[in-house]
Order: structure tokens, then sequence, then C-alpha cells
């Protein structure tokens, strides 16, 4: 028997007179205490990491490329893309949900100094994005020098309280010792957060700048379902696929006088000649374009209607592949004379969104 383990004996009380009581018992054999066994430690799974949610404004000069940016980060086309500056009117959200989390990212027109009542709208969805967010990205072209565009835009950010981060777009087309000057000149000219170098096209560093952003966003439930990935309608969709074939092959002042207003969306069934007794969805759109004067409207148009034609049949094929089935696409062009300024017409086409 090991030594160091205690015995104990134990004796039986005397019986009780009268009754039965318990018997008497001589001295009972040492025996060895059982040593305790040890409990299972229970490990804790390891916690599961806060969910963070957040807005983030991407902000720059016009044509810096944001809607790229937005479409890379997303990785679907959410926003139209043309080498026209003031491209985007009315900010737009792309939804990028992760294991971390949720980014919304606000694509916002170009800061400017406005000229007409479009534009100053324009600016109040800047404004409006600035100080909601959580975050601020501000995008600019690497191949473009410094001017009095960019001393507007650092101007307009000098009311934000949240982290900006300077992206740098284009690294891809640009040398490197060109680039460091870059940085070294915005680094003295405003607190930003970080200066990231990034290509929206070829998507470098797009993957640093989502970690860093994820950093910084509050703990916070997701504000939009994990397959959700926008907030357009499919009206203000399909008006913006339309314009972006406008933009395509249009110059000069006629990028910022065109406007397009869906009239109508409707779906029917009607028979599939390829099965019999069956149907297939079709759906047909009405869609103006606005035009300020006369002269826009005959370009618009194009020798023997050549134009229209060609934008209706590149947004029917865009529209139709958006939502699976066939398409009719009826494009008119109509004249409404400074509808730049005109509130009404304003509300008609952000109303859109809606």
């Amino acid at each position: 028997m090991p030594k160091d383990l205690k015995t104990k004996t134990v004796e039986a009380a005397p019986a009780k007179p009268g009754g039965k009581g318990r018997k008497a018992a001589g001295p009972k054999a040492k025996t060895a205490a059982k040593p305790t066994a040890k409990k299972p430690v229970r490990t804790k799974p390891p916690a599961k990491p806060a969910c963070r949610t957040g807005y983030v404004a991407l902000v720059g000069r016009p044509n810096t490329g944001k809607s790229t940016l937005l479409n890379a980060l997303i990785g679907q086309k959410v926003a139209i893309v043309s080498d026209k500056p003031q491209t985007t009117r009315i900010s737009i959200l792309g939804i990028k949900t992760t294991e971390r989390g949720q980014i919304v990212f606000v694509d916002n027109p170009g800061i400017h100094r406005p000229l007409h009542t479009l534009n100053k709208r324009m600016m109040n969805f800047v404004y409006s994005a600035l100080e909601t967010s959580d975050a601020v990205c501000l995008l600019i072209d690497a191949t473009q020098k410094f001017g009095h565009g960019d001393e507007f835009v650092l101007e307009t950010l000098g009311r934000v309280k949240t982290p900006v981060f300077l992206l740098i777009n284009k690294v891809d087309i640009v040398r490197k010792d060109k680039v460091l000057p870059i940085i070294d000149h915005y680094k003295d000219l405003f607190p930003f957060r970080e200066i990231i170098p990034i290509s929206a096209l070829k998507g470098v560093n797009l993957d640093i700048l989502e970690r860093l952003i994820l950093d910084l966003l509050p703990e916070a439930p997701k504000l939009y379902s994990d397959d959700e990935i926008s907030d357009q309608s499919e009206r203000f969709l399909f008006a913006e696929i339309v314009r972006e074939k406008v933009l395509r092959y249009v110059t000069e002042e006629l990028p910022f006088a065109t406007a397009v207003y869906i009239e109508s969306i409707e779906r029917k069934e009607q028979p599939d000649w390829k099965k019999a007794g069956e149907t297939r969805p079709v759906t047909y759109i009405r869609a103006s374009i606005f035009v300020e004067r006369d002269n826009h409207r005959k370009i618009v148009i194009g020798r023997h209607g050549s134009l229209v034609k060609q934008i209706g049949i590149e947004a029917r094929q865009e529209i139709a592949e958006y939502i699976g089935h066939k398409v009719f696409l009826d494009l008119q062009v109509r004249v409404r004379e400074r509808w730049r300024d005109s509130e009404a017409v304003l509300d008609l086409i952000e109303g859109q969104k809606a």
C-alpha cells in the first residue's frame, strides 16, 4: 500500500434498546482512499469575429474612375461607366458582404463647382454622403496633374470628420517613380488615414483597401441581406443603361445635356413558338431621351435614325441579359428646353431611383 495514502476505521453505532439495531462490528480492514479523478477541462470555441458594418463614400473629381472602382469592389456591374465627365448624377450604393462584415460603398457624382440646378443637386448628394459615411475614399487619377479642381476637392473635404483614404488610381499605367511624388505632395495637404496606390481596372491593392476599411468600421449588424448588391430600382437601372449607350456616341456638350426617363415597363406572356402550348415572358419598355435643343435631337437620332437605333440595340441587349428574357425597347428623343434647370424634370428623373 502506498505510504502517502491515509486510511480510516469506522465503528458501528450501539444498538438502541428494544430495537433491532445494527450488529456491532469490529474494526474494518484498512483500505486506501481512491485518488480524486480530475474533471476534464472544457475549452470554449473561438469567439466569432464581430460583424463590422458601415457606409464608405467614394468621392473625387469627375472622371477619376469612381464607378469603375465600385464595380470592381462589388465584383459585378452596378454603376454605368463612361469616359465622359459627370457620368454619375445620383449617388448609387454598392453592397459588399464578406465574412467580416458589410461595406456599403456610395458612388457619388464628381466634385465640381455647380452651374445648373442639376449640378447643385449632384453636389448635394456628395455633401450628404460625406456627412453620413463612416469613412471616405478620395480617388485621384495618377495620370493627371494637380490643379484647381483638386484644390476644390480638398477644400470640400475640409468639413469631413471621418477617416479619409487617398486612393491613387491608374497606377497600372504609370511608372512607380511617378507615383512617389504624388504621395509626397498629397500627404502634406491633408491628414489622410492611409494613402494607397490602386488600379480600379486591374484590381491592384483592392484587397488591402477592403481590409483597412473593415478594420475601422463600427461593430454593427448588417444593413442588407447577403445577396443584395445595390439599392437601384429596375426603372432607374434601365434608364442608366440607355444613358450609358447615349454617352458612348455623343460628344462635346451633349453628354451633359441628355437624360433618360423610362415612361413605362410592361411584362407580358406570349406563346413560345419553340415549345407548343407554353409561354415565355417578354418585357416592353418605353423610354424618352431628353435633350435641350432641336439640333441636339437631330444628332442623337442620327442620319435616317441610325444612331438612336444603335443605342436602342445595345441597350436592349444589355437589359435582356440582365433580366434573362426578351425585351422590346421603344426609344423616343424629345426636346425639353433647359431641363437641367427644371425642378419638375429633375424630380421626374431622380424619382426613378425610388
